[in-house]
């Protein structure tokens, strides 16, 4: 199957074409929240490579979250206006499970541990049974009681580096979602049946900062 990947759940923003599970064509930036700008332009160039290819996109795959509010916001739109246009099912992929194939990639083995920034301590991770969870770290048994070797990775894992200092527990830098880890997932994954209601999954609900523009509240 011929799948556009998208991945916007991050800072880091990204999208691939993928066949059969691997990626042909991936289009990253890892410098900032660009996505609404960055996107559409990856798009355009990733469907003109697939016309250059003769690849029939089959089926649009999203990072579905938990993550950035408005990163999935911009994915999600993105993605279902792509379903409706070129009339293709959409697959939502755990972002988490996308982190953690990203680790896979770079040689991780034993427990993975993703951890994706959810604000001042509080980081986006699984639990045993894989089920998305927010926590906030105070120790390595925040996030997992046993002995074995464990790798801990992504955005949220750097700010953890002083906590989690026990000798089985390794940090994976510059691990991040990468668009091209979407195929592989997304070709076991099911398809969503209602694309016209579907929201991304951010976990815990959004809350608005105070801004600090005078006159605004």
């Amino acid at each position: 199957m011929t799948i556009l990947c998208i991945e916007t759940s991050t800072s880091v923003c990204s999208a691939a074409v993928c066949k059969d599970g691997t990626p042909l064509k991936q289009c990253i930036c890892r410098e900032g929240s660009n996505h609404a700008r960055l996107l559409p332009r990856y798009i355009e160039e990733l469907l003109a490579f697939s016309r250059a290819e003769k690849l029939e996109i089959e089926a649009v795959a999203l990072s579905e979250g938990p993550g950035s509010y408005t990163g999935l916001r911009i994915g999600t739109s993105t993605a279902k206006g792509l379903c409706y246009g070129l009339d293709v099912p959409l697959i939502p992929v755990p972002t988490l499970q996308v982190l953690c194939e990203a680790a896979k990639e770079r040689g991780a083995k034993g427990v993975l541990v993703p951890l994706i920034d959810a604000r001042r301590m509080e980081v986006y991770t699984t639990d045993a049974h894989e089920k998305a969870r927010a926590v906030v770290v105070e120790n390595e048994a925040s996030l997992y009681e046993g002995k074995e070797e464990v790798y801990y990775f992504g955005d949220g894992a750097g700010k953890c580096q002083s906590i989690l200092t026990k000798p089985n527990w390794h940090y994976l830098p510059d691990v991040v979602p990468e668009a091209a880890y979407l195929g592989k997932i997304a070709e076991n994954m099911p398809k969503e049946t209602n694309i016209a209601y579907y929201e991304p999954y951010y976990l815990k609900e959004f809350i608005a900062a105070q801004s600090h523009v005078k006159g605004l509240k």
